[in-house]
């Protein structure tokens, strides 16, 4: 049998201590192992599944994994499950539970993101830039620092650090995003990054994040058809933990779409009355859009990567500027069709696979004779590319 017990500094309860005098093996971490008083052979957890195949090959009794807080939630118990074992669980209280109890901030609509190292921090911080209340599990490369070197400066941010919760070293400190990329931090367990700003409009049904948007490419919003920035909706495939630019952003139609999805949003637009339109209609769908007036490409420089970018305005010239950050998604509209010979060219020659296609959608209308009648709209061309080494 393999038993797997949650620590969270504050003791075992009986049928944990139990499991544990039973033990012929014990693996954790090694400043967990070193408090206990234990007969049996003890194993570092960085040397988890090789311990346990060895010890169950040799059919050598009990063996329990210790692990912090709940094993089961972001924990050791999915590794031994996806290595074939079934494990007998005892947790204790999880490090996130800990970490609000500690800030005295309810959590039922609060985000969690457990980035497995420095290579998933771009998706952690686009989910703390799109969501307001996140939890983020630290992980080495992924602590307080680089979260907020990451939201830093277009998404300001209040940061609640929690340490070492339940060991005799635990601290909860609010620290500003500037504060939290200079000062030593000692094992933190849990950032919560706050959006101090907002105010939720009802309670919610459902744990975490939202439900998605009831509907797409609303109507009456904006320069394009609800079926034209329906189509590129399904090509940029915004999502929680994506980034996505609108570049030359209009009154922010795609913006706020993709937001209303879970996306971070990033907006692009050089015209004054265009912004005060975006902002109105951010603030009308209540969503998280940063707005930066400038002209592309150079507005583009200090933006950090991308996963998907639509492009409504600026040329050929903005398109390869985007395309040269590497998104996986690249859409742009096009109103002549000799643009978009000129725009897959120069996709192409940066090693994007692309096609076009023209959407020329008419309006069913209601006639003073009772009769009904199509109005077509002008039509528009939508360019979508992606990485040619991508399926």
């Amino acid at each position: 049998m393999i038993t797997v017990v949650g620590w969270d500094g504050q003791g075992f309860p009986a049928k944990a201590m139990d499991r544990l005098n039973e033990a012929r093996l014990v693996v954790g971490p090694d400043a967990v192992l070193g408090q206990l008083k234990l007969t049996a052979p003890t194993v570092p957890g960085d040397a988890l599944l090789d311990a346990l195949d060895d010890h169950l090959e040799h059919g050598e009794g009990p063996a329990v994994v210790v692990a912090p807080g709940d094993p089961g939630f972001f924990g050791v118990v999915r590794t031994l499950r996806a290595h074939g074992l079934k494990p007998e669980v005892i947790p204790a209280i999880p490090l996130v539970t800990r970490a609000f109890a500690c800030a005295g901030i309810n959590w039922e609509d609060a985000l969690v993101v457990a980035p497995a190292g420095p290579e998933q921090l771009d998706r952690a911080v686009n989910a703390c830039r799109a969501h307001p209340k996140v939890a983020v599990l630290v992980a080495p490369g992924a602590g307080p620092a680089e979260i907020a070197r990451g939201l830093a400066p277009t998404t300001p941010r209040a940061l609640i650090v929690c340490e070492d919760l339940g060991g005799p070293d635990e601290r909860v400190t609010h620290s500003r995003m500037g504060e939290a990329t200079t000062r030593p931090w000692k094992d933190p367990d849990v950032v919560l990054v706050i959006d101090p700003l907002h105010r939720p409009k009802e309670p919610s049904w459902v744990a975490g994040a939202r439900p998605g948007p009831a509907e797409w490419a609303l109507p009456g919003e904006g320069a394009l058809p609800p079926e034209v920035r329906a189509f590129i909706l399904a090509k940029l495939g915004p999502r929680l933990g994506d980034l996505v630019w609108d570049v030359g952003a209009g009154a922010g139609e795609i913006a706020v779409e993709c937001a209303r999805m879970g996306a971070a949003v990033m907006a692009v637009e050089r015209d004054e009355e265009s912004c005060a339109r975006l902002r109105a209609n951010v603030l009308r769908h209540g969503v998280k859009v940063a707005l930066t007036r400038g002209q592309a490409p150079p507005a583009l420089e200090p933006l950090p990567d991308p996963d998907a970018v639509y492009v409504g305005g600026g040329g050929p010239d903005v398109v390869v500027a985007c395309a040269e950050r590497r998104p996986r998604s690249l859409v742009c509209s096009l109103r002549k069709v000799e643009q978009v010979a000129t725009v897959l060219d120069r996709l192409r020659e940066l090693g994007y696979r692309g096609d076009g296609s023209q959407i020329l959608a008419s309006k069913l209308s209601l006639d003073p004779d009772g009769s009904h009648s199509l109005t077509a709209s002008d039509p528009v061309f939508v360019v979508h590319a992606t990485p040619a080494h991508t399926a």
